[in-house]
């Protein structure tokens, strides 16, 4: 969806847009972004649009893509590397074009509010410990439920992937200490990760297959679907960022001023007063 929204608005503003996909290898990542800083000038891009696998390294090859003349768009949130890299090269646009992360997760416990008004546990899953997007959801999750009577029974860690979200809750499901627990609800930072764990507690312990699972991200035939079907109980429809950020490239090489960053909004689906009559 991300790459689909990139080449519909190159089309749009008369941009030739190459999409590279980096298959959630971070290393690769790196090379590919170093593959076109490093190329002759005339075949250099007039700018990298960057959705990191790791934040890991992204700063030095934004420095060097900088140097090289290249515009740096990066599709993450509250990037601290930014402002000085706009100050030294103030003729390159430097801009992140971003979703609320914080607010993800801050509407992820409105969700998990509005199905446990009583209170209760959940558990977490989680993304990588080195996405500032999986950190960030985290926090405005805690943030969002204290004082709320929800308590986070325990939070586990995935790759973005349902194999991993599956792979992680069934180690976990043969802990001991699980067996008296109690848990209300699954809260998973995408809908991916969501489906596995649904699958490892459909496998592992039959007395939680009713609870309600989330996710987020909800792409048409993702999350929502999935909402659609009863399979998760709700999602967030988290807008692209691909889009928004060619099109903010197109404007600067007409000579408009960038602005330093663009934050979208996800929408929870269904809606929260939806949630709240479905309880």
């Amino acid at each position: 969806m991300q790459a689909a929204d990139a080449r519909a608005a190159g089309q749009r503003t008369g941009l030739e847009v190459e999409v590279v996909f980096a298959e959630n290898n971070a290393i690769l990542q790196i090379q590919q972004l170093y593959s076109f800083i490093h190329a002759p000038e005339d075949r250099r891009p007039a700018a990298l649009l960057v959705e990191a696998v790791s934040s890991e390294g992204m700063e030095r090859v934004a420095r060097n893509a900088v140097k090289a003349g290249i515009g740096w768009v990066i599709q993450q949130w509250r990037t601290e590397y930014l402002a000085s890299l706009r100050v030294q090269h103030p003729k390159v646009p430097v801009v992140s074009v971003a979703v609320d992360e914080e607010e993800i997760g801050s509407i992820q416990a409105r969700q998990v509010r509005a199905l446990l008004p009583q209170g209760g546990g959940v558990l977490v899953i989680q993304g990588p410990a080195d996405s500032t997007s999986a950190t960030r959801r985290q926090d405005g999750l805690v943030s969002g439920l204290k004082d709320s009577g929800i308590e986070i029974r325990t939070a586990l860690r995935g790759d973005w992937t349902a194999r991993s979200a599956e792979t992680a809750v069934t180690s976990w499901l043969r802990l001991k200490s699980t067996e008296g627990l109690r848990v209300d609800a699954v809260v998973s930072q995408n809908d991916s990760m969501a489906s596995g764990a649904r699958a490892a507690i459909r496998a592992g312990r039959s007395d939680w297959s009713t609870l309600p699972f989330t996710g987020c991200d909800g792409l048409p035939e993702g999350g929502r679907r999935m909402v659609a079907s009863g399979e998760l109980t709700a999602t967030l429809i988290k807008p692209t960022t691909t889009g928004p950020a060619v099109e903010l490239v197109a404007r600067t090489l007409r000579g408009q001023a960038a602005p330093a960053e663009v934050v979208l909004h996800a929408t929870s689906h269904p809606p929260l007063e939806t949630l709240a009559r479905r309880r």
